[in-house]
């Protein structure tokens, strides 16, 4: 008779360890699934990041630190001071006075590789990071 017992209580114990075991690999495999696609998403954004950076820089011929450095800006959000630093050298590097066209010309690819820079800001959702 208490053979029995303790025959039914290990069967009961075990089906109950078996169900908790299932469940916690559930959970476990779940968990893996998400932290893969979560992983996925990231890496596909930072392509795309990657790819826009690469299509700007093509197309103007210079990286953004090159023309950061061109323009002597320290942030490139502001606009006026864009504008009036562009505005500056590409007077001063007149041909007429002086100064040289393909300094004015890689002035110019700067400007336009800052607002290229400024255009995608723009385009892009606010991250998580920066609402949280």
């Amino acid at each position: 008779m208490v053979a029995r017992w303790i025959a039914q209580l290990i069967v009961a114990g075990g089906s109950v360890v078996a169900r908790a075991f299932t469940q916690a690999l559930r959970n476990e495999m779940q968990a893996m699934t998400a932290a893969r696609r979560a992983a996925t998403e990231q890496a596909a954004n930072r392509s795309t990041d990657a790819e826009e950076t690469i299509k700007a820089n093509t197309s103007t011929g210079m990286s953004l630190d090159e023309a950061i450095k061109i323009l002597d800006v320290k942030d490139i959000a502001d606009i006026d001071v864009v504008k009036k630093s562009y505005e500056h050298l590409f007077q001063v590097n007149d041909k007429a006075s002086g100064g040289s066209f393909y300094l004015q010309s890689k002035i110019v690819r700067a400007k336009e590789r800052l607002e290229m820079e400024m255009k995608t800001d723009k385009e892009k959702p606010p991250s998580e990071e920066t609402t949280q």
